[in-house]
């Protein structure tokens, strides 16, 4: 049986069929045909070279014509992928029309074909990306609205805290989501560039022409056409995949909350389930996390990658050697395990299963406890502060010694209820009575994501 060589076997986890395609070999060739076509076009409509060259270097121009598996080889030995490929698209232009031949690739260089391919892929990864993440933000938006007022103890060092609500969690992971998605939206104008500078970056080969073929070369790509070439400085990638791995990272957040509500000893939120999902080679039981785990282990490995696209930006003079080799891999890699953690991201936000009678039973572990600084801080006004910490403490204490509810060791104090009265007592010690802000940050994270949407 034939198979695609490649690594099948974890790109359905990790990376999103859509953005795979981006930047499989048919995809990075496409690109850098299309620079060529677009080339041929601009060249032709100033009148450097004929019109009738267009035709065939544009039918030409298309990915199916060439052997990849061959194209590899030859990248081994001329040093980057764009040498190979214009001499193949040269001899098969020469098929049909040898005089076209003579005027494919004039005053481009490799990196200009090469660099300006990758901009057309990372301008449809980007379009996939901030669909993904609009539509992350849509359903994160409607889950932080459904659970606005259901409690659950707030956490810190992974101790239980005072309440929170689900909806307040929820809008912090929204608020990074709108946050991404406005940073991307900003640096489109810096990214989406023309790289066209010729073999040094001066386009002395087109001499008087450079710069008008250059404006209609942009237009041709649908690009921007940028103050000078930018062959080696590298800050318009760089500052993408910084994007990205702020991304990766946010979404590592939720990840990671979501897997520790899964957790036995909390039971509170989990993963959708489906046949097949999530469980052991040897135990019937277990029901893992394994969205959660692509969004941690996205989170995890982009900082690495990016620290290459970082070490690679003091690239030497007007051409690097080695540098600019590093980033070939690397930024498509950090969009691919982006777009996984996405697409697993969408999944486990819209199917979310919540415990809400869990979250209530684990709010009253303590017995009280965590509601211990709202009584505090109602009785501080009425017998000062430094009195009410005090009495407050050691009635805890004597909660825990004596495993009894704070409610009823409070009830059995009569420096307590010479001040507060049963009903106060009991809507002090209510979780759903000190929620603060909470509906007040759902509220505002919505709006923001319903402001950057409309």
């Amino acid at each position: 049986m034939n198979q695609r060589p490649g690594n099948q076997l974890f790109d359905a986890y990790f990376t999103a069929r859509d953005m795979r395609e981006v930047f499989c070999d048919q995809g990075r060739v496409q690109a850098m045909l299309d620079f060529e076509a677009a080339l041929a076009r601009a060249e032709a409509h100033l009148g450097l070279i004929p019109q009738a060259a267009v035709a065939p270097i544009e039918a030409a121009c298309r990915a199916g014509h060439y052997d990849f598996a061959v194209l590899g080889e030859a990248i081994a030995t001329a040093g980057n992928s764009a040498i190979p490929l214009v001499k193949a698209l040269g001899k098969q232009i020469a098929t049909t029309d040898a005089e076209a031949e003579r005027y494919v690739h004039l005053g481009a260089t490799s990196q200009d074909v090469m660099d300006t391919g990758l901009v057309l892929q990372l301008r449809r990864a980007l379009e996939l990306i901030e669909s993904d993440l609009a539509q992350l933000g849509e359903t994160l938006s409607t889950q932080a609205q459904r659970y606005v007022a259901t409690p659950l103890a707030g956490r810190t060092w992974l101790q239980h805290a005072t309440p929170v609500t689900l909806g307040m969690k929820i809008a912090g992971w929204l608020g990074a989501v709108t946050r991404s998605r406005q940073r991307l939206q900003e640096l489109k104008p810096r990214l989406l560039v023309l790289q066209f500078g010729g073999a040094s970056g001066t386009l002395a080969a087109l001499g008087a022409q450079a710069l008008p073929i250059a404006d209609a070369l942009a237009t041709e790509l649908h690009l921007t056409l940028p103050d000078q070439p930018w062959h080696t400085q590298r800050d318009r990638l760089v500052e993408f995949g910084s994007v990205l791995g702020l991304i990766a990272g946010s979404l590592g957040k939720l990840g990671r909350d979501i897997s520790l509500l899964m957790q036995t000893e909390a039971g509170e939120v989990f993963e959708p389930s489906a046949p097949g999902k999530g469980g052991s080679s040897t135990m019937p039981h277990k029901r893992n996390p394994v969205g959660a785990a692509v969004l941690i282990g996205a989170a995890t490995r982009v900082p690495g990658l990016l620290s290459t696209l970082f070490s690679a930006m003091p690239q030497e003079h007007e051409r690097s050697l080695g540098l600019w080799h590093a980033e070939w891999e690397t930024l498509p890699e950090i969009c691919c395990l982006v777009s996984g953690s996405l697409k697993q991201a969408l999944l486990v936000a819209d199917g979310l299963e919540v415990d809400a009678e869990r979250m209530a039973r684990n709010l009253d572990l303590t017995q009280g406890l965590v509601l211990a600084e709202a009584v505090s801080i109602v009785l501080a006004q009425r017998v000062g502060r430094d009195t009410a910490h005090h009495l407050l403490e050691q009635c805890c204490k004597r909660a825990v010694a004596e495993q009894r509810h704070l409610r009823a060791v409070l009830g059995d104090e009569p420096h307590v209820t010479a001040e507060l009265s049963a009903a106060e007592l009991d809507h002090l010690l209510d979780p759903a009575h000190y929620l603060g802000q909470a509906r007040t940050w759902v509220e505002r994270a919505v709006a923001e994501h319903s402001a950057l949407t409309a």
